[in-house]
């Protein structure tokens, strides 16, 4: 019972750190406008700021966020979740106490710096954590579980900043961060890398429980780094197989058809719907619920059944499904219909993880979780650069054609591409190495 107990310490960990983080990324908009451009309805200036962050935040995770994967392979997972922890508060803690142009720049700056570090190693440690106690045959709905408690406290967060004014959604998200800390560091546990396992006879009645076999002796082991990696050795490592190099294809298309539908959706359905803000909010929150929903309760029924690459294929057909339905979108409603294939499309990620997660030993799982993570990254700063212009031009009036969701359907077929390099992947790929 302890090992799941420390697995439950790390859900609400999870949970009370995105309740934190996404709280103020509701109102962050009124907070930038209000900030730098005082009574306007439109600001350069804030577009620009925002996407200089975003490509600066990815491309600072995708160097760091490997490097503390490694670190924690090393030192351990908890010593390094104490990073992300700790740093999401500065920033938080700066909006609290004010919201004028001055203080703005300060949260900028500092959320720009403490993101790198945060935003990315907060998932792939979590995941090396559940890699470390969660057996192989149930990691991957372990790493539902684990992705629909974050959606849950993004929802949860999503709520509340919808009936609190903006000057309490930011001082309640810096005590939740405070509080976030606080709980890690009373009642987490260290994992020791992996090398704890539990006793045979627990092993049989507990789902969240490692099995009292050696790790070692069913996953191959990668060569140890004396040192932090550097781009070249991650680069080798994703290489290094078939299963990592089409996993890599499937995160980075799949991440840039993803934040680019994202990113543009809103856009979208204000030029062509005229959706107000409380109408964008209501998409968002069924999109979070459905996915909570999903990985909560339909990724641990279909996983055993399906497998991880049969239920990764459906998933990115989904994926690409409600991209495409956005693009033709011909009503107001039809968004929301399109919202409700995320109780399918939501799946691709924890997929993906479980699949390279049971290619690598104990020891190499916050390396190869980084490395994901920093694909996404970088799929995350070039995804703006193509999509934003693109949208730009399909809503004006020098479009030679009238498809105003063209840039969404570039989007699907984005993740399309995902789609055809997951089915590409034989079966045997996805299944344990065994020495």
């Amino acid at each position: 019972m302890e090992e799941a107990a420390e697995l439950g310490h790390l859900l609400v960990f999870a949970f009370l750190f995105f309740f934190a983080t996404f709280m103020v990324g509701s109102v962050i908009t009124d907070v930038t406008m209000g900030a730098l451009c005082p009574g306007r309805d439109e600001c350069s200036l804030a577009i620009y700021l925002t996407g200089l962050q975003q490509a600066v935040t990815g491309l600072g995770a995708l160097v760091l966020t490997p490097v503390v994967g490694n670190l924690s392979d090393r030192y351990g997972r908890k010593a390094l979740l104490a990073l992300p922890a700790t740093a999401s508060i500065v920033p938080l803690g700066i909006l609290a106490y004010g919201r004028t142009k001055g203080y703005f720049y300060a949260y900028y700056v500092t959320k720009m710096l403490t993101a790198m570090v945060s935003d990315g190693s907060m998932m792939c440690l979590s995941l090396a954590y559940v890699a470390d106690r969660v057996p192989e045959a149930r990691r991957a709905a372990a790493f539902g579980v684990f992705t629909g408690v974050c959606s849950a406290g993004f929802v949860a967060s999503t709520f509340a900043a919808r009936f609190l004014p903006v000057s309490t959604t930011c001082q309640v998200s810096a005590v939740a961060a405070v509080v976030t800390a606080a709980y890690m560091k009373a009642f987490l546990q260290e994992t020791d890398g992996g090398a704890s396992s539990c006793r045979s006879e627990e092993a049989a009645s507990l789902p969240l429980c490692l099995p009292s076999s050696s790790s070692e002796e069913s996953s191959p082991r990668l060569p140890p780094l004396r040192k932090a990696p550097s781009l070249s050795e991650i680069a080798t490592l994703l290489t290094s197989s078939s299963t990592f190099s089409r996993a890599t294809v499937v995160t980075f298309f799949h991440g840039l058809g993803e934040t680019g539908l994202l990113n543009t959706l809103l856009y979208f359905l204000k030029a062509k719907f005229h959706y107000s803000k409380n109408q964008y909010a209501n998409l968002l929150l069924i999109m979070g619920i459905t996915g909570s929903f999903s990985q909560l309760a339909v990724m641990p029924l279909l996983v055993p059944k399906l497998g991880e690459q049969k239920l990764l294929i459906i998933a990115l057909i989904a994926s690409c499904g409600h991209a495409f339905l956005y693009s033709i979108a011909w009503s107001s409603w039809v968004p929301y219909l399109a919202a409700s294939c995320v109780v399918l499309s939501t799946l691709v990620n924890p997929c993906i993880r479980s699949i390279i997660s049971k290619k690598v030993g104990p020891f190499e799982q916050g390396m190869v979780q980084g490395c994901i993570t920093g694909i996404s990254s970088i799929a995350n700063v070039i995804s703006p650069l193509v999509f934003t212009p693109l949208t730009a031009w399909c809503l004006s009036e020098a479009t030679p054609f009238y498809l105003k969701g063209f840039s969404l359907a570039c989007a699907g077929f984005a993740t399309l591409v995902a789609l055809a390099t997951s089915i590409s992947m034989r079966p045997a790929e996805v299944q344990p190495d065994r020495k």
